[in-house]
């Protein structure tokens, strides 16, 4: 009994250290100077660039990594081919490589000194210091969430169903949508939750190809640390409380899809 009190204990409080108390902190400086000063600082030009940028990025980089997570699942659980264990590998090199990296890996790629670069600067189409460079950026980094959700899935349905959906006519396209992607529609939303959770708070990559250039190549998360070096501390944690309100729709819609996952089981 006391072991089981001084447990809960602990995890109360370190959620209220590490959660609710910054939580708070971040609000009541939002608002510290009332509803006018935050209204202002989250409707003021560069705020709204940098989160017309931010959701402008996600709609791209999402739907990029669902194409690429689809793909890369059907093949690693229903082929086999030379190079697997690889793919595998690869879909978890974000996770094992820092965003600084990655984004340094790109500027190392598509700098006007880099690797192929220089082509695109010749042809007048500028990648880094751009947003072309943050859209790449940040699909990197979230290529893991789509993926890994899906292949665990494929795995645990098995082809069955697939099997006999082709032997009974079906073409290999009407397999896919009407057996294998029905059956993946709950893993495939959760992963595109958690893949849009990060490519709308991603810092270190996008820092790095960015320029962090006002107005133009600033997302939310850059845009923060501008106000914050800025000395603007009320109007940093008021955009802010932007990618807090995001974080807490992304719980919630987590949470409604958990619950769909295991009401279909």
């Amino acid at each position: 009994m006391i072991a089981r009190r001084l447990l809960i204990a602990i995890a109360l409080g370190f959620l209220a250290v590490f959660l609710v108390v910054p939580l708070v902190t971040v609000f009541a400086t939002a608002f510290r100077d009332g509803a006018g000063a935050y209204w202002a600082a989250i409707t003021q030009p560069d705020s709204g660039s940098a989160i017309r940028l931010t959701l402008f990025v996600a709609v791209l980089a999402v739907p990029l990594n669902i194409g690429f997570g689809l793909a890369a699942a059907w093949a690693i659980t229903r082929f086999q081919f030379p190079g697997k264990r690889v793919l595998v590998a690869v879909i978890d090199l974000p996770f094992a490589v820092s965003p600084v990296i990655a984004g340094l890996m790109f500027v190392l790629l598509f700098g006007a000194r880099g690797w192929i670069g220089p082509f695109f600067e010749a042809h007048h189409l500028k990648i880094i210091f751009a947003v072309p460079g943050i859209v790449l950026t940040t699909a990197f980094v979230t290529i893991p969430f789509v993926a890994r959700e899906l292949i665990p899935a494929l795995e645990a349905r098995g082809p069955a169903q697939e099997i006999a959906a082709l032997s009974l006519g079906a073409s290999p396209w009407q397999t896919f949508w009407r057996v294998t992607l029905v059956n993946l529609r709950w893993p495939l939303i959760y992963g595109a939750i958690l893949c849009t959770a990060r490519a709308v708070g991603e810092f270190g990559a996008v820092s790095v190809v960015s320029g962090h250039i006002r107005g133009k190549t600033d997302t939310v998360p850059l845009h923060v640390e501008v106000l914050y070096n800025d000395f603007q501390y009320q109007a940093a944690f008021a955009v802010a409380t932007i990618l807090v309100a995001i974080a807490a729709a992304t719980i919630v819609l987590k949470t409604i899809v958990e619950w769909h996952v295991r009401r279909s089981r």
